[in-house]
């Protein structure tokens, strides 16, 4: 790898470092460019899932305010992170590189969608409750597991626009801030990572040069989107995650 290529990739991994803290679809900035430096699909998937996990972590270290009081909704969730992680890391070892090039982009689809119409499903939602006399769990209950389960296999498969995912399936099933869902977003994606890239550790061949600048650099990048994502409002964000997302649609189809 030249002076030029390991340039590039650390540059990829502060800008995935700080768009996933923010939004997610980090992936979709270092792949490529870990796909041009010569490196084999799978040996750039596992080392860049890998090099990622300081930048999760950072990220989710950066929105520690935030995460005040949701301890037992992180702890219900992450089981279903380490879960879905370990059998994502799985399927991507045994599954052709194309079987999830279809779904994928209409996975995306979907959740932008959501995103889009959450604050008027949250409203829809809160009056049944109301007019029921009842109140929405604080986990989300089973279908906010199932869906999040089903999205960490993917994240554990490719990661790309899982944050994107996550956040739509707790915008539309919690009753919290933007926020507040944006940290459990960056703790469900370091779990993830972290139990999809230990899997890979005994089975799977990595560039360390590429970990090695990626985990730098997005250690970096997480502290600037910790930084940038809190200041934004809630429709700003919305906003960004829309516009984000439409970006990674696009890519997935063009790839």
């Amino acid at each position: 790898m030249t002076i030029w290529e390991m340039l590039a990739v650390f540059a990829a991994g502060v800008s995935a470092g700080t768009i996933n803290t923010i939004v997610g679809s980090g992936t979709l900035i270092t792949f490529p460019v870990l796909l041009a430096t010569g490196l084999p699909p799978v040996t750039a998937t596992v080392s860049n899932a890998l090099g990622l996990i300081p930048g999760a972590v950072s990220g989710a270290i950066g929105y520690r305010a935030e995460l005040a009081g949701q301890r037992r909704r992180i702890l219900r969730l992450g089981g279903a992170a380490v879960v879905g992680g370990l059998s994502g890391a799985v399927l991507l070892l045994t599954l052709p590189s194309t079987a999830f090039e279809t779904i994928v982009p209409i996975l995306v689809g979907l959740a932008l969608v959501l995103v889009i119409l959450q604050p008027r499903l949250a409203r829809v939602v809160q009056a049944r409750r109301e007019k029921k006399g009842t109140r929405s769990r604080p986990d989300g209950g089973p279908l906010l597991f199932t869906g999040l389960l089903l999205a960490s296999v993917y994240g554990g498969y490719f990661t790309a626009a899982q944050g994107i995912i996550y956040l739509s399936l707790m915008g539309m099933l919690l009753d919290d801030s933007m926020q507040r869902l944006n940290a459990v977003k960056n703790v469900l994606a370091a779990i993830v990572n972290s139990i999809a890239a230990l899997f890979f550790l005994f089975v799977a061949d990595f560039d360390w040069t590429v970990v090695l600048l990626i985990a730098v650099g997005s250690a970096l990048g997480g502290q600037i989107g910790a930084r940038a994502g809190r200041r934004l409002p809630p429709k700003a964000l919305r906003v960004l995650i829309v516009v984000v997302g439409t970006a990674a649609i696009v890519q997935l189809l063009l790839r």
